[in-house]
């Protein structure tokens, strides 16, 4: 009886049928050549002997994730099993949607009979997918929510942030006595401001289904109920847009900004309104650089009176004056 090669399994406690498979496993768990031990190198892609270096294989298939982790915490995080879940959706896009459209996955129309039964389906689907009062409410607030940030241009952060605060308002109990489109409104207002891009009440109220006033009082309801924590406006958050819409160079943008900041300082931003402010200094930094715009222009981009505009347009060019003297 020869003895076994340190690397050799073997199973005395199988049958003789099985021992050609046990000794097809134990030729590929050993070097071809000097029958060592084999290590698979995953960041090569290798399988290598560690005894004599040869390389059985090479350009495996690595079936892992395509991201990397390098702590449990990151990993955990970064787990996950088919498409990301959303809070823009009332099941967090866990469900399945059968298509709108009538036709095959080789884009054939179908027949009468088909329609009908996928017109049945799809009716039985969406049953399924809303069986409360609570998840109806849920998923007509965050189409609403939706809509409204796709008018306003908000980015997904803020649609995300707008449905997770819906969500909270829902759990607390805060919708009775209030419509839904009321409060999906003030939340994105909320999560505007929260999130740094901020759009005024009445651009807000533009795009709503309900009153100026309602949103406000909604609004001022969510945040002291939930316990959010949105800082005031900042005037020149609107810079930025107000300057991309009435085409101003980069110098007059810094300019409003620097009109602004003068503001600040002597104290002229108390009690005023942001969006004014703010359409007033991208006005007075256009005509100070010399840039062709009218004050009608800038209250149709941002929204509020030519007689705000020219108020406040005196404001900040005493408070520059005075630091100027100063």
């Amino acid at each position: 009886m020869t003895n076994a090669p340190s690397n050799t399994r073997v199973r005395r406690s199988e049958p003789e049928t099985n021992e050609q498979e046990t000794e097809s496993e134990e030729q590929e768990l050993a070097c071809p050549e000097c029958a060592g031990n084999l290590v698979v190198d995953d960041e090569h892609g290798e399988t290598v002997c560690e005894d004599c270096g040869l390389v059985v294989e090479e350009d495996s298939v690595d079936r892992g994730p395509e991201w990397r982790a390098f702590d449990a915490a990151e990993k955990n995080e970064k787990s996950r099993v088919g498409a990301p879940t959303t809070n823009t959706m009332h099941d967090k896009g866990l469900s399945t949607n059968i298509d709108w459209r009538n036709k095959d996955a080789y884009g054939n129309s179908l027949g009468s009979r088909q329609r009908e039964k996928m017109q049945r389906l799809r009716k039985w689907n969406e049953r399924f997918r809303t069986r409360d009062s609570k998840e109806r409410n849920l998923k007509q607030a965050l189409g609403e929510i939706d809509r409204m940030a796709s008018a306003l241009g908000l980015p997904t952060n803020v649609r995300e942030t707008a449905s997770v605060i819906y969500r909270r308002a829902l759990d607390e109990d805060l919708l009775p006595g209030r419509s839904i489109e009321g409060v999906s409104t003030a939340c994105v207002y909320a999560a505007a401001r929260q999130a740094g891009v901020p759009r005024s009440l009445d651009e807000i109220a533009d795009v709503s289904r309900v009153e100026k006033n309602e949103i406000a009082r909604t609004y001022r309801y969510v945040v002291r109920e939930l316990g959010l924590e949105v800082q005031p406006a900042d005037p020149e958050s609107y810079v930025p847009r107000f300057a991309s819409g009435l085409e101003l160079s980069d110098e007059a943008e810094h300019r409003a900004r620097s009109l602004l900041q003068n503001a600040k300082e002597k104290g002229v931003h108390s009690g005023k309104s942001p969006v004014g402010l703010a359409a007033a200094a991208v006005y007075a930094a256009a005509l100070l650089t010399n840039e062709k715009t009218t004050q009608a222009a800038v209250s149709d981009v941002a929204d509020i009176s030519e007689v705000t505009i020219r108020n406040r347009y005196h404001e900040l060019l005493e408070a520059e004056e005075t630091i100027g003297m100063a």
